[in-house]
């Protein structure tokens, strides 16, 4: 019996913290979506009731949920393609030197992911200042007038999703790093005594074997960018008139400020619902394409 039970004595751990901070929110977070609770009602249940799915109801009919919705799907289609371009593209060109001056850059490229967002909301809160922002007077220098990088209601979407894919290529860079020492070199070497040029070694042989890589970092990055929150929360609180609110942040403030947690609740639940349909769609495509 014991090398059968030694198994799942080892996963119990992380097994007891998924049910506790992952599972079990998950079904408060759906009981609480049917009642009426707020700040008042926390543990006196006496004041709770049940409401079906009036929460719902109303959620969908709210002008500003589908504005935080816009908002999150704008960001998600902005974001999630720069990031992971981006990030390729840098490891891959960190991958081709094995000098100590590109060593250090890896280090250098993880650092905004490990940086405090609040110390990051400060320095580029600094750079997007419209009187004195190092932005804005470069743009100056060519003639260009101030830009209101964070009050505009058209910029502040582009200004607030930059802060992130800075912040978000660090860590995918080093997970696509990890990768590239996995490539065999004598697929490479063989393809250079072929002709091939380093661009159609990269497209033909260090890609295709990044695939994998290229999915978990896919499926990360856009549950990452579908909860956006701590970017448009330090920088604008999601204003101007909520252009940059996104759903993560409409939860937050209706359940927080507003003290309306069935109703947060309820569009918490839709979020879910949301991330584990796109999640599901691919992990089908990945498993099909794998089976192909």
């Amino acid at each position: 019996m014991r090398p059968r039970i030694t198994p799942y004595v080892f996963i119990a751990p992380a097994t007891l913290l998924l049910v506790a901070f992952g599972v079990l929110p998950i079904l408060v977070a759906t009981f609480v979506s049917f009642t009426d609770m707020n700040l008042a009602g926390l543990g006196d249940w006496s004041r709770i009731s049940f409401v079906g799915v009036d929460n719902y109801s109303q959620l969908f009919g709210d002008a500003a949920f589908w504005q935080a919705m816009r908002n999150t799907g704008l960001f998600a289609v902005f974001g999630v393609p720069s990031v992971i371009i981006l990030s390729l593209a840098i490891a891959l060109l960190l991958n081709r030197s094995g000098s100590r001056f590109f060593k250090a850059l890896r280090s250098f490229y993880f650092v905004p992911a490990i940086t405090a967002i609040v110390a990051v909301s400060l320095v580029w809160g600094y750079l997007y200042n419209t009187q004195f922002g190092l932005f804005n007077y470069l743009l100056s220098l060519v003639g260009v007038g101030p830009v209101q990088w964070l009050s505009d209601p058209t910029m502040v979407k582009f200004s607030v999703a930059l802060v992130a894919v800075w912040r978000g290529t660090g860590l995918n860079i080093i997970i696509f790093l990890a990768a590239l020492q996995g490539v065999p070199k004598e697929y490479l070497e063989a393809a250079e005594l072929d002709g091939a040029s380093a661009w159609r070694k990269t497209v033909s042989i260090t890609i295709p074997l990044l695939r994998f890589a290229i999915f978990f970092v896919t499926i990360t990055t856009v549950i990452a960018w579908l909860q956006f929150f701590d970017e448009p929360f330090v920088l604008t609180k999601g204003g101007p008139l909520g252009e940059s609110t996104s759903i993560s942040l409409f939860l937050f403030q209706t359940g927080f400020s507003a003290s309306k947690f069935g109703y947060a609740s309820a569009g918490s639940v839709v979020l879910f619902a949301i991330i584990a349909i796109i999640t599901l769609v691919q992990l089908r495509a990945r498993r099909t394409d794998v089976d192909y």
